[in-house]
């Protein structure tokens, strides 16, 4: 019985150690410079006037006395903004009632100009539906 079992453990462990011959890989191909650059740590800065894109315009009726207005326009008609965020050349104005939320986005319509208001969008704050710009606008506007 010992016989049996020391013959079978050196077959077993000479399966182990039966050597696999390898294939040859090719070396990898050189990479190329220009691809594994890494990205600039600072963001890259546009030159006033490269690259400006003329904002779209909302053109409906009753927008006369909005678009293409300046904030400080805005701010006499609907009041002092509960979000003002400027990103770039863009400049959101953003004002609330119990009515509605008048969201006014300013761009300006030439390089280095005054951004004035070229979009606007609207919506109820309870649940973010729309609602038409027109009652939203006059919901908000303060007299004067």
């Amino acid at each position: 019985m010992r016989l049996a079992l020391t013959i079978l453990s050196a077959a077993l462990l000479s399966a182990c150690a039966t050597v696999v011959p390898q294939t040859q890989v090719p070396p990898a191909p050189p990479r190329d410079p220009v691809q594994t650059q890494v990205p600039p740590t600072r963001p890259v800065v546009a030159q006033p006037g490269a690259g400006f894109r003329q904002p779209q315009i909302l053109e409906a009726p009753g927008l006369s006395g909005i678009v293409r207005e300046p904030a400080t326009s805005l701010v006499r008609r609907f009041g002092q903004p509960r979000l003002n965020v400027t990103e770039g050349d863009m400049r959101k104005l953003q004002f609330t009632g119990t009515a509605c939320v008048l969201d006014v986005f300013l761009y300006p319509l030439a390089p280095g100009a005054e951004p004035v208001a070229t979009w606007i969008e609207t919506r109820r704050a309870s649940d973010g539906a729309p609602v038409d710009r027109l009652a939203c606008i006059e919901a908000l506007s303060q007299p004067g």
